[in-house]
């Protein structure tokens, strides 16, 4: 080899050292053993360490749920348990109010049956008579309608009267508070109906108060 190729070969190796990142190259080569070793312990301890808060994290929203689910169950409970009472409270209020109605009937049935009895006489009356027949009449009429449209009112809030008359006492719906006599009648057939009862949808609104026969 010439002497110009060895100096040009030396120019350019120390162009090269000049020019070149020495700690880059360091970088770039593989580890050794022992290094990779302790990287890859290093690493395993990072994912135990990982998996335990990951677990941690874990079991807190699994008690935070089941918090959650204890909490909804309560309410849920809760808000049952209050549409039954409010359910209870409406029921009660529906059957005093309905009861209420059923007494009104009561009044304006008792109203009814004196005004149809009722027959005036005729010295109490003198001249002015047809003039008060006509108004007892023309008030019988409106309180038979009075009645009838009460009885509408009643049935359809479904409320209905018991049909008591002629049957055998039933304890359930009927109360026996007069006894009578007729021989030609069963033991327990109801011969009058001294309080008219009512049923609300099937069930027993008030009692009818009846007279009973005995032999």
């Amino acid at each position: 080899m010439s002497d110009t190729q060895k100096k040009r070969l030396l120019d350019e190796f120390q162009s090269y050292l000049e020019h070149t990142d020495l700690d880059q190259i360091q970088s770039d080569m593989p580890p050794d053993l022992n290094t990779l070793l302790g990287e890859m312990a290093g690493l395993k301890t990072e994912v135990k360490a990982q998996s335990r808060h990951f677990k941690s994290t874990l079991d807190t929203l699994s008690a935070g749920l089941a918090v959650v689910q204890a909490d909804n169950k309560t309410l849920t409970d809760e808000l049952a348990a209050h549409g039954m009472y409010l359910q209870q409270q409406r029921k009660e209020t529906l059957h005093a109010v309905l009861l209420e109605l059923v007494d009104v009937y009561d009044r304006l049935t008792i109203g009814s049956i004196m005004l149809q009895n009722y027959h005036p006489v005729a010295s109490l009356f003198g001249h002015s008579k047809k003039q008060d027949i006509d108004f007892i009449e023309s008030f019988k009429e409106g309180q038979t309608m009075t009645l009838r449209r009460f009885e509408q009112l009643l049935q359809r809030q479904r409320v209905y009267p018991i049909e008591c008359l002629g049957k055998l006492l039933d304890p359930h719906i009927m109360s026996a508070v007069e006894i009578g006599h007729d021989s030609k009648l069963d033991n327990g057939v109801v011969l009058e109906e001294l309080r008219k009862g009512f049923l609300f949808d099937d069930q027993l609104l008030r009692l009818a108060e009846v007279k009973v026969n005995k032999l």
